[in-house]
């Protein structure tokens, strides 16, 4: 394992402990999520700044806003690594009421969605963008209804922020579902795979790179095919290097994380191990790129990656808690 990676590592495995004692009551999954949020920036965790943009955020919403649901500590911890806090609360809750006019419905991810928006384009530029990211959000409603939903806001915010044109762009990620459909099980999954690739650039040897290396991580009896890391698998194939190294990578970093302190089997899941360690991996590239098929468009969006494909972890385990607890009651 290089060394670089093995630092990043240590420093995910150190926030999350912080996190864990810190923040007692809240989920672990979006502990986990907050320290890697840090990590990925290469930054001891800092609890203290994290809770006062989290008083921050109380003070400026009311108490059924969704800023205070599920993904509070997320956004407070994104709030805490970025320099003008109140400006770009301020600004994020402005675009989030400019996209509930625009008729996205209330949610976490319209919450992150928002944050991505304000974050990452100036005011000027807040109504170009939503309505960009509302026309790609339509067009993956209008070709598949079914798997189009809320968890779909971030993708469409990342692509609304993007160079790529709308109608191109559908074009091009309907081309990719048709060609993957029979590769891929889970099509939800495959939609978000998608998204994902057209970030990347219209290189034709994305695909190619995407099954060899799907087929690399099977030879290490390791599943990035899965429901909640396919995506994942996505954002390693766009990366500037051999695919060889980084399914080598990523199997030395879930190794590695396996065996560190709460991170066993019967606290993380192998899905979310191999999310959180394909996450580390591809911020470690992601932090020198500078040219090749890894555009700067997605290098800035791995972040934001990351959050989608924690969040729907994270909505899939509450919904099994839920049905569990109400399995146990009746």
């Amino acid at each position: 394992m290089n060394v670089k990676l093995k630092e990043r590592l240590e420093l995910f495995s150190t926030n999350t402990q912080t996190m864990k004692k810190d923040f007692f009551w809240q989920e672990m999954l979006i502990k986990r999520l907050a320290a890697l949020l840090y990590a990925v920036e290469n930054k001891n965790i800092d609890c203290d700044e994290i809770r006062k943009c989290h008083e921050l955020i109380k003070k400026n919403t009311g108490v059924f806003s969704t800023f205070r649901g599920n993904m509070a500590i997320c956004i407070a911890s994104m709030l805490s690594l970025s320099e003008n806090r109140g400006e770009q609360l301020s600004s994020t809750l402005a675009v989030y009421n400019s996209m509930k006019e625009s008729k996205f419905k209330a949610s976490d991810y319209l919450a992150v969605a928002a944050y991505q928006i304000a974050a990452n384009t100036d005011q000027l530029n807040y109504s170009k963008i939503i309505g960009r990211t509302k026309a790609f959000y339509d067009g993956m409603k209008e070709n598949h209804w079914f798997y189009t939903g809320k968890d779909d806001y971030i993708f469409a915010a990342m692509l609304g922020l993007s160079e790529i044109n709308v109608n191109t762009g559908a074009a091009r990620m309907e081309q990719l579902h048709e060609r993957l459909k029979s590769e891929f099980r889970f099509g939800n999954s495959i939609q978000a795979l998608t998204q994902v690739l057209i970030l990347g650039g219209e290189s034709t040897e994305t695909v190619n790179r995407l099954l060899r290396l799907r087929e690399l991580f099977r030879d290490k009896k390791i599943r990035m095919d899965k429901e909640y890391t396919l995506s994942s698998l996505g954002v390693l194939s766009l990366l500037p290097t051999d695919v060889d190294t980084i399914a080598d990578d990523v199997s030395k970093a879930y190794e590695f994380l396996r065996v560190q302190k709460g991170f066993g089997a019967l606290s993380v899941t192998n899905q979310e191990l191999l999310l959180l360690s394909a996450s580390v991996v591809a911020s470690i590239y992601a932090d020198d790129v500078k040219s090749g098929i890894l555009t700067t468009t997605l290098s800035t969006s791995i972040t934001n990656i990351i959050i989608a494909q924690q969040m729907v972890l994270t909505a899939a385990v509450a919904t099994s808690a839920a049905a569990s607890a109400s399995s146990s009651s009746s």
